[in-house]
């Protein structure tokens, strides 16, 4: 059954139809996953891979490959001139090696996406994250002004009731194990941006702490309150505030109680973002494992265009949902 969230993340992809890249189009559940997506409108699926593999795949699958596009990433003359867009933009890297690195369908695949020949790319099925994030981040780049690749997901939360609803945002609870200030700030900025692209809210940003204002001292709360300082020098917009716990960030009344003064956030957050992997990966399997939350992502952030990674076990429908994830934050 198609949670509500889905369904209109769904609505919003098909009003505004994108090109997803695939560059694991040999695995099944890739194949299969691109068949439901263009048949359901979300989006237009580019195959990356051996057209032959790719066709002798669909008929062993009796899947149709109508509607979808087949790219072969040995291509030659695409080779050439994907090389060629990518030395001028970074004219010290030698044009053999990224000849060679555009062999590999990831590689191809992520510079469809830098040239403009795709609008998103999704991929992880077939390769971990710390390597969709290496090409990624070589071929696309970072956003402007971003200098951490970092993750963020959303939690439904059945029984809660926040100024979303049952929704809550959270980041980053999937690859930045230790960030310091910078990075943290950076987290910050990336997730406000991705949850006003996804999901149209005006994000109200927690910086997660075992402190509320002061409350405990220690090196890492120091840390959460530089995080702030630079958030709010870089982007005065947005409506952030920290060390906050988790209670004083969502819980109106217990914000009310600690908070010595007012704050745009305590008590109405909608934005999580925890000071380390540690706190995050333990807090969302928390939620998920008591309170039978639903975590949907993780969808990669920071970069100058929409990735999405999967976990390598991921089933059809999660890859669905990641790609209508990165469609829909391809949006401009």
């Amino acid at each position: 059954m198609t949670s509500p969230l889905m369904k209109q993340l769904q609505r919003q992809a098909q009003a505004s139809l994108r090109r997803v890249v695939l560059p694991e189009a040999r695995e099944e559940k890739i194949l299969q996953a691109a068949r439901r997506v263009r048949d359901m409108n979300i989006a237009y699926p580019l195959l990356v891979g051996n057209p032959d593999a790719i066709t002798g795949l669909a008929a062993d699958l009796n899947l149709s490959l109508e509607g979808l596009t087949v790219i072969d990433h040995t291509d030659g003359e695409k080779i050439e001139s994907f090389a060629a867009e990518y030395t001028r933009r970074h004219p010290d890297f030698p044009a053999s090696a990224i000849k060679r690195r555009l062999k590999n369908p990831l590689y191809f695949g992520a510079m469809m996406v830098a040239a403009g020949e795709a609008d998103c790319l999704v991929a992880g099925v077939a390769h971990t994250t710390g390597e969709v994030i290496m090409a990624s981040e070589m071929i696309i780049g970072l956003a402007e002004g971003i200098s951490t690749v970092s993750s963020m997901g959303i939690l439904s939360i059945p029984g809660y009731e926040g100024p979303e609803g049952d929704l809550l945002a959270i980041a980053d609870c999937a690859v930045c194990p230790a960030p310091n200030p910078a990075e943290l700030a950076d987290i910050a900025i990336s997730t406000a941006d991705t949850v006003r692209r996804l999901l149209g809210w005006e994000p109200r940003i927690a910086l997660l702490s075992f402190s509320t204002k002061g409350s405990a001292s220690h090196e890492r709360v120091d840390w959460v309150l530089e995080a702030l300082e630079q958030v709010r020098g870089r982007r005065p917009d947005l409506l952030i505030d920290g060390e906050l716990q988790l209670d004083s960030a969502i819980d109106p009344e217990v914000a009310a109680r600690k908070m010595p003064g007012e704050s745009p956030v305590a008590g109405r957050a909608n934005v999580l973002i925890f000071p380390d992997l540690n706190a995050g990966n333990i807090g969302v399997k928390l939620v998920q494992r008591f309170a039978r939350a639903v975590a949907y992502g993780p969808l990669l952030q920071g970069f100058a265009r929409s990735v999405s990674d999967l976990s390598r076990g991921a089933p059809v429908e999660e890859i669905v949902g990641a790609i209508t994830m990165a469609v829909v934050c391809a949006h401009e």
